[in-house]
């Protein structure tokens, strides 16, 4: 073992320098990392907002779809219901019938005047009430000689 024998010769003690820059090099470092993480957590944010508005667009993409779809049948119902053959049909089933020469002329018509009680009846709330109808003005063109 070995001895160690004190040293007579005293050293005097030791002062650090203070780092005056430390605490603005720690500083600067707690801000970059601060800045950096924020990047992460923005980048992050923007990330799943983008998810989400993609996973909407694609629910309105399928739900416009099955609106276009059901305009096309609501279409094809409608122009079946009003087509002229159908029409035609339902007028029959309801007694009325074709058109005649005589109702189409105009000088006709004009001598026919209807009364009141020979127009339809419209229903409103306060009853039924006879429709009236617009004549229309019949201007006579004097006929060549």
């Amino acid at each position: 073992m070995l001895r160690r024998i004190p040293s007579r010769q005293r050293n005097a003690p030791l002062a650090r320098e203070r780092d005056r820059g430390m605490l603005g090099r720690l500083a600067m470092l707690l801000v970059c990392g601060l800045v950096l993480a924020g990047g992460f957590v923005y980048a992050g944010v923007q990330h799943f907002a983008a998810l989400k508005l993609g996973y909407e667009t694609e629910n309105m993409r399928k739900i416009r779809n099955s609106l276009v779809e059901d305009q096309h049948r609501f279409q094809l119902q409608h122009d079946t219901a009003v087509s002229p053959a159908r029409l035609e049909q339902a007028a029959r089933q309801l007694g009325m019938q074709p058109m005649q020469a005589a109702q189409i002329d105009p000088l006709q018509r004009a001598a026919n005047t209807s009364t009141e009680k020979d127009l339809p009846k419209v229903i409103t709330a306060a009853g039924a009430v006879p429709a009236r109808q617009t004549q229309a003005k019949v201007i006579r063109q004097p006929r060549p000689r």
